[in-house]
């Protein structure tokens, strides 16, 4: 509990401090991520209103609304330094973000196959809503301990993907993260253990469902969750219980 308590102080300091520094971020904190791309320079008018431009001047690209805000990896190139993920699935942890006017998140999670995704549109996992405390910026961390592979994909030892992740404000806009992989048996002694401390549920975090329904009349019936919604939302779940469990 004590080294608990402190992992929290560690990080809500730095997120403060991150907070100052930019307008948005979020981060894969298991198993990692490309790179740091909490990054904002130059200004919308250098870029003529494009998120990303290169700045001739300083030999470098800019980046007015930030990094993480660029399809399909916020800004960041593909790996070389992959992280080995268990060919069955695995344990996936994110820090959605802090800033204004984000008490509410969708969360989309993808897989690109290949050692440079041409498209991340495979997804793992149904999107989901998540809550948080306030429209203020807040620290926090949501684990889904065991994310499937897609319906219908099989992978051999070796093989290379991308895991994405989309964060979507409440304005539509998309924050995206990515992590490169190489699946490796569930064995494998070089995956990195899942602990209570590297993929955790925050209590401050929590987890709302998503569904379509047919129009609504005046005298419709209550709404009810379609027919395998739980067997859809199963990893969301999970996590819920894992996070109950700790």
């Amino acid at each position: 509990m004590a080294m608990q308590a402190s992992i929290t102080h560690w990080t809500t300091l730095v997120v403060l401090v991150c907070a100052s520094l930019i307008h948005a971020h979020s981060v894969i904190t298991y198993p990692g991520y490309r790179g740091n791309n909490l990054h904002t320079n130059g200004t919308v008018a250098e870029t003529n209103g494009l998120g990303v431009a290169y700045d001739p001047k300083n030999g470098s690209y800019i980046f007015p609304y930030g990094m993480e805000w660029i399809y399909p990896c916020g800004g960041m190139p593909t790996s070389t330094n992959r992280t080995k993920w268990p060919i069955r699935g695995g344990a996936l942890a994110v820090q959605p973000g802090w800033f204004p006017g984000h008490a509410t998140a969708l969360i989309y999670v993808n897989l690109g196959f290949g050692e440079t995704p041409e498209n991340m549109s495979h997804p793992v996992v149904p999107p989901f809503l998540i809550t948080g405390p306030s429209n203020n910026p807040y620290p926090g961390t949501f684990c889904l301990p065991q994310v499937p592979l897609p319906a219908n994909i099989s992978v051999n030892v070796g093989d290379k993907a991308t895991i994405q992740v989309v964060e979507t404000a409440k304005h539509g806009a998309g924050l995206y993260n990515c992590v490169d992989i190489i699946f490796a048996e569930v064995d494998d002694p070089e995956i990195e253990e899942v602990t209570r401390d590297n993929c955790f549920n925050s209590s401050d975090i929590s987890f709302q469902y998503m569904y379509t329904t047919a129009p609504i009349g005046s005298g419709a019936a209550m709404l009810k969750p379609p027919q395998n919604t739980l067997l859809a939302l199963a990893p969301i779940l999970i996590a819920v219980a894992f996070g109950a469990l700790m």
